[in-house]
């Protein structure tokens, strides 16, 4: 007898009763465990646990994403009687192409590998799901991406375009759609103040003043201070929502057509056309308008970001005007993981910069790579009363599923990560563990993390996320992080005693970042497993200030920081140098 595919955790499509082969552990939510303990169910094993699949296509996916960026610039430029180049449509639409694609490839490999396993004999398709639908804009793409609903509306055309499984119909019922972070999505004060800047600034501007926007410097003040430098009005520019319009199905008839012989391809290229999103489509016209329409200098010679290239396409639709009329695009470096892992993000990044603004690495083979130091430049608040008495370990947060790729534990491998902080706190001494802080994410995606941690270690003081990363830095005798991320290049900079670990199989670090993290490795900051680490921090805890100032640490962890986090007399000088520079090419 076969077994009913489930691709995700709502309950209306597991059928009454019969045996279920889940597509991933995402399918088993930690909150509802009541619900599955006692199915007739088995797991399908995720086809990213293999490490050496995860190269592999990570090259095979690089190599398609050009190869699809030149397709679908010929083809946005024919429906939309423009001549635009590769460049203008790769700042575009080239992020969302490829979170799309690796994700789309992400769940056919897993759909692939559940059919060929020959126990599925068929599946239920929920019909009518709010979430299913055709994105707006690239954030709404990435907020869809985590919805479950999505997720089951992607497999389901997955199974139809590629498969023979029979697929039973049902009603969705009651469910609602994804439901926005209101935290997120609502501007609030500094937005309104941003208004008002504007309005009274906008005169004084001139159409050639260098566009500066989400700068991720410490705080407003730099980046006014950044405009002071290049010898302009300060401004402060704000990107907006893209004005949405509905999808006209008459438009999306196309079928995209790359690598002959390749099956993932042929299935993408039917799919591209059902979940572009409609600012690319149907709206483009509306968005090339809209961005028009901003306060933004019309003839700037160098546009400077280190975040909206990615997110914002009212501002990417403007930007990609300007790059192809000439403007420079520098880019800063937004946080952590960038010249230390690898991912999509930063491979798009440096794929449309002109000149990248790094925390202190370089790449001898690229100089647009500039070294200019930690540009959020922290802070940590005074304690008058000295460093505090806490460990501070802040855990990951990872999707549920993946919406791009990158050298990082993916999907379901973030549980095996979980379980490896379990044996780290379950190693630590008794005054160690009793002084010991969690921080978790206030955005967990689906792993339900802090409701696992009070299960299974309800004597730890977790803290929820909603406490900043300096206030808790500013508590901590000694700090813990144990993902390949941004928080231990700001502790590190901020001088924090600070002890790292992480498996770098899961968490990969460069070949060309290696030397540092074996010189940490050799000093007890840097451990690739858990027990160790815990037999370090046991070790240092009773005077952990002699352990840091000592002559070797301090010259391991300088070096560190140098390559990574450097500290720069004048971070916005060297920023606005950097500026100067590639407007005067």
């Amino acid at each position: 007898m076969g077994r009913l595919l489930v691709s995700t955790s709502i309950e209306e499509s597991w059928g009454d009763g019969e045996p279920i082969l889940f597509l991933g552990e995402w399918c088993r939510d930690y909150r509802a465990s009541d619900r599955w303990v006692g199915l007739d169910a088995e797991v399908l094993p995720y086809h990213w646990a293999d490490r050496a699949k995860v190269e592999m296509d990570r090259e095979r996916l690089w190599s398609l994403h050009e190869d699809l960026l030149v397709a679908i610039s010929a083809l946005l430029n024919a429906r939309h009687r423009v001549d635009h180049e590769v460049r203008y449509w790769r700042i575009l639409v080239g992020p969302w192409l490829g979170f799309f694609t690796q994700a789309l490839f992400d769940r056919w490999s897993q759909v692939q590998m559940a059919v060929s396993s020959g126990a599925v004999d068929s599946t239920i398709v929920l019909e009518d799901l709010p979430d299913a639908r055709v994105p707006v804009d690239m954030v709404d793409h990435l907020w869809l991406s985590n919805s479950h609903q999505w997720n089951h509306h992607v497999v389901a055309r997955v199974l139809e375009a590629t498969t023979d499984v029979p697929r039973r119909l049902a009603s969705a019922g009651h469910l609602g759609g994804l439901k926005v972070d209101e935290e997120l999505s609502h501007e609030g004060l500094r937005a309104r103040l941003v208004d008002f800047a504007l309005r009274i600034l906008s005169p004084l501007a001139r159409s050639s003043d260098v566009m500066v926007i989400n700068p991720c410097l410490r705080s407003v003040r730099e980046e006014l201070a950044l405009h002071l430098r290049l010898r302009q009005v300060p401004r402060l520019y704000r990107v907006g929502p893209v004005c949405g319009v509905d999808p006209d199905p008459a438009e999306r008839g196309w079928r995209l057509k790359v690598a002959d012989g390749d099956p993932f391809a042929e299935c993408l290229g039917v799919l591209l056309a059902e979940f572009l999103p409609t600012a690319y489509l149907e709206g483009y016209r509306d968005l090339v308008a809209q961005s028009e329409e901003m306060s933004w200098p019309t003839s700037t010679s160098v546009v400077f970001t280190s975040a909206s290239h990615l997110y914002d396409d009212l501002f990417k639709a403007w930007c990609a005007e300007r790059v192809e009329a000439g403007a420079k695009l520098v880019i800063g470096q937004h946080g952590g993981h960038a010249g230390i892992g690898w991912s999509f993000f930063h491979h798009h990044q440096l794929s449309v910069a002109d000149r990248f603004l790094s925390w202190g690495w370089d790449a001898p083979d690229d100089p647009r790579i500039r070294p200019v130091g930690t540009l959020k430049d922290p802070v940590l608040p005074e304690r008058p009363e000295g460093r505090g008495m806490s460990a501070v370990l802040v855990l990951g947060n990872e999707t549920a599923q993946v919406g791009s790729l990158s050298s990082s534990a993916l999907s379901s491998e973030f549980l095996d990560y979980v379980d490896d902080i379990y044996s780290f706190v379950e190693s630590l001494d008794p005054d160690v563990r009793s002084a010991l802080r969690v921080r978790g994410s206030q955005h967990d995606v689906h792993w339900s993390v802090l409701e696992r941690w009070a299960d299974r270690f309800p004597d730890v003081d977790v803290d929820d996320g909603r406490r900043s990363i300096l206030e808790l830095l500013s508590e901590a005798r000694i700090y813990v992080t144990t993902t390949n991320g941004t928080t231990f290049l700001e502790s590190i900079y901020l001088g924090v005693p600070t002890v790292m670990f992480w498996d770098p199989d899961r968490w990969g670090i460069l070949p060309e970042s290696r030397p540092w993290f074996d010189r940490l490795t050799e000093v007890g900051v840097f451990h690739e497993d858990s027990i160790s680490a815990a037999a370090h921090v046991n070790s240092i805890w009773n005077d952990v200030e002699a352990w840091w100032t000592g002559e070797d640490v301090v010259d391991a962890v300088a070096s560190f920081s140098k390559r990574f986090c450097r500290r720069s007399p004048d971070t916005v000088g060297r920023v606005a140098m950097e500026i100067k520079a590639a407007g005067s090419r």
